[in-house]
């Protein structure tokens, strides 16, 4: 099964327009993430849907953040893309009828909602600005190696 990359890719979208004045198009963000500007508009769309981001239309326009990241929770984005599903596990549909499958798939069905909710209450704890928290002396340095004038 593969895998649903979207939330760290979004994030990483969302830390570049922080770091931008200008609109980003769906082409730019399309070449960063080596993806479809049109899939790039999708996702986007549901950011925007959620209050996240916006656009402008014409030269000069793109996406660009509506809020501070510092108010942006990781769950915050993740509602946005829709939760998707967390894991591949789900119910068995065999035999519904089957009392030995019911009590399998209760088992399973409890591990998987208290997994979720670790997950969630993990997202809602950290904003996508602590993200580069950690980094913020890496990140620093390599921008001034990237544009030595800024100093």
């Amino acid at each position: 099964m593969p895998t649903d990359s979207r939330l760290p890719r979004v994030l990483h979208v969302l830390l570049h327009l922080d770091q931008t004045e200008d609109p980003v198009t769906s082409d730019q963000i399309g070449q960063m993430l080596m993806t479809n500007p049109a899939l790039v508009r999708r996702v986007m769309g549901g950011l925007r849907e959620a209050g996240l981001v916006s656009s402008s239309k014409g030269h000069g326009g793109g996406w660009y953040l509506v809020r501070s990241l510092t108010e942006i929770s990781l769950a915050d984005v993740y509602a946005a893309l829709g939760s998707p599903q967390l894991f591949a596990v789900g119910p068995s549909s065999d035999n519904p009828s089957c009392l030995l499958e019911r009590a399998a798939n209760k088992a399973t069905g409890n591990a998987l909602e208290a997994a979720k909710l670790v997950f969630n209450t993990e997202l809602e704890k950290m904003t996508v600005a602590e993200l580069v928290r950690p980094h913020a002396q890496t990140i620093k340095a390599h921008q001034r190696q990237r544009n030595p004038s800024t100093e």
